[in-house]
């Protein structure tokens, strides 16, 4: 990989349906629990969640836990605008992915 003199900053989102592993994800990539202990307790984020970690360039590159349930989707909206790149996670084991 080139190294860049340019520093820059990006903002990730993970989307997806509620339990495809998107905030254990997050929490794999970065180390930070995104969830609330609530939501932890539900097994289900509610609100938008937020962690980061720095590139090997150090940039920094934000992360946003977006909820998956439809009872959300004004956070869900709410937490889209300012990405700079959107990934939809899916479950391996979902029907039709075996």
């Amino acid at each position: 990989m080139v190294a860049s003199s340019t520093q820059y900053q990006a903002v990730v989102g993970l989307a997806g349906h509620v339990d495809h592993g998107k905030t254990a994800l997050i929490e794999a990539l970065t180390g930070m629990i995104t969830a609330r202990p609530h939501e932890q307790q539900l097994g289900m984020t509610q609100d938008l969640g937020f962690a980061h970690f720095q590139d090997d360039n150090g940039n920094t590159i934000g992360v946003v836990d977006v909820p998956g349930h439809e009872r959300y989707l004004r956070n869900m909206v709410a937490g889209v605008w300012h990405l700079n790149v959107l990934l939809l996670v899916v479950a391996a084991d979902e029907a039709g992915c075996q």
